[in-house]
């Protein structure tokens, strides 16, 4: 998963730019960089590493131009180096700078045709690199540098390219362009802003990047559309795919996005406030007679939901872990080993609040379980008589392959195992799970009711079509094992 972020202004962007990164740096604390166009010239400047880390000064200074990309990242199917960090850059046609958020399902097929029909290099193992040939490739064969031409080229990459992606990027001689996958698994949204010299405009991917810059929020790209805005502030939009079943992810709603984000007219908040309700309701449909004295939320991204817990249950809610806000979010470390050591740094029981009690831990979801067996015992610990865990989103048995790097199914607690194994496994007196009917059904709330999400890692259900040896590569790209070996290497 990573943060996108394409403004056209009216001055100079790059401090928007780097403001807009900071608020969607809970998408990724790998890498990040910016790419600005100025007359007849591109500037990037990128690196690993948080967003404060890789630009300062100097390098603010050069980031010139009315038009610019941002990219915050972290690493999934195998892009882990320093050359991996967005944006990417090629000169021919015209000169293009590309930002992608998801993941190809058909990236090595495609790379064989960069390569070998199109006639381009590819120098990393990044899909987005893939992405950004295939992009220039099309529009190179339109044979002119308009909007209608940069449309007929993302029909062509909707043509060719199969999986989730949200791309944002700059075309020297015309402006910004977005685009999103047919499907809509991606979230992108556009907002506007006007100015003493004229409207700029922004997409990023969650809306609170609109907020805090001070643009409104106008809608969500839709599935399959292509967005030009030129130079001159002049917006051009056009489907450039067949319509498809729309598949917005769920996880953005259990876990990735910013509660105070709005994505495809859904505020995640009040989505993670309907899982409470509902997980609440299911706990006392199994246990009437519960014993549970306190809900405590394991911070940030399950607080909503353990507040609603709380008042389905008629229990005290507390605030039981002290966070560290110094440690990144242990969901996206790169190792197990690392994710493992996080987990103490990050978070400190407030013993008072476990002592003699049957405390109900909520989290978001449960991948790996690793993190979730750690929190169990540090509960024990501080003095808890029980242990009941519950997680607002349904078992992880499946790999996401849509850019949120959930590794191959083995490492997954739940993959092959039933809850009470899983209960066992994670070491607590009670596990209960939501329902993927209930979890659906609170993402889309009373607004959309019977609206379809991509959530494929809980049914195993892939709105593209997978090939059937994709899961045994992206194993050998993503298993802890296989980072492991890259970076020894």
């Amino acid at each position: 998963m990573c943060g996108i972020v394409g403004i056209v202004g009216q001055s100079e962007v790059a401090g928007l730019l780097y403001d807009g990164l900071t608020v969607l740096q809970h998408r990724g604390q790998d890498a990040a960089g910016i790419a600005t166009a100025e007359g007849g010239k591109l500037r990037v400047h990128k690196g690993n590493g948080l967003v404060r880390d890789v630009f300062d000064a100097r390098a603010m200074g050069l980031l010139q131009g009315r038009i610019g990309i941002g990219h915050c990242r972290y690493p999934t199917a195998g892009s882990e180096g320093s050359d991996e960090a967005q944006p990417f850059y090629v000169n021919s046609p015209y000169g293009i700078a590309l930002a992608h958020n998801g993941n190809l399902v058909n990236t090595e097929a495609l790379r064989r045709e960069v390569f070998e029909q199109d006639r381009r290099n590819i120098n990393t193992e990044s899909d987005s690199e893939v992405l950004l040939n295939v992009f220039a490739h099309e529009l190179d064969t339109q044979k002119a540098l308009t909007p209608e031409a940069v449309f007929a080229a993302i029909e062509g990459v909707n043509r060719r390219a199969r999986g989730g992606y949200a791309v944002v990027c700059t075309v020297l001689g015309l402006g910004l362009v977005a685009f999103r996958d047919p499907h809509g698994i991606r979230p992108l949204v556009l907002g506007k802003r006007s100015s003493a010299a004229g409207e700029e405009y922004i997409v990023a991917s969650e809306s609170v990047a609109l907020d805090v810059l001070g643009f409104e929020r106008v809608r969500d790209v839709a599935p399959g559309e292509g967005l030009v805005i030129t130079a001159r502030g002049e917006l051009h939009a056009r489907r450039c795919a067949p319509e498809m079943p729309h598949a917005p992810c769920i996880f953005e709603y259990v876990y990735f996005a910013r509660p105070d984000s709005m994505i495809e007219n859904i505020s995640v908040h009040k989505a993670r406030m309907r899982m409470g309700v509902t997980l609440g309701e299911k706990i006392l449909r199994e246990r009437p007679d519960h014993d549970i004295d306190v809900v405590i939320p394991i911070p940030d991204t399950s607080r909503d939901s353990a507040l609603e817990i709380a008042n389905v249950l008629g229990v005290k809610y507390r605030e039981g872990f002290i966070k560290n806000r110094y440690v990144g979010r242990t969901f996206i470390m790169p190792g197990q080993g690392e994710r493992a050591k996080s987990v103490k740094r990050k978070l400190n029981p407030i013993p008072l609040e476990f002592r003699n009690r049957v405390v109900l831990l909520v989290d978001d979801s449960i991948v790996r379980g690793t993190t979730s067996r750690q929190i169990v015992q540090m509960a024990r610990d501080a003095g808890a008589r029980k242990v009941y865990l519950a997680s607002a989103a349904p078992p992880v048995r499946h790999p996401n392959v849509y850019g949120i790097d959930m590794p191959s199914s083995e490492e997954l607690v739940a993959h092959g195992r039933s809850e009470k194994e899983i209960e066992q496994l994670l070491g607590c007196d009670w596990l209960v799970y939501q329902d993927l009917a209930d979890l659906e059904a609170a993402v889309a709330g009373p607004k959309f009711p019977g609206r379809k999400f991509d959530s494929s890692c809980f049914s195993g259900e892939y709105v593209t079509g997978i090939d059937p040896d994709y899961f045994e590569r992206i194993k050998q790209l993503r298993s802890d094992e296989a980072k492991k070996k890259r970076r020894a290497s």
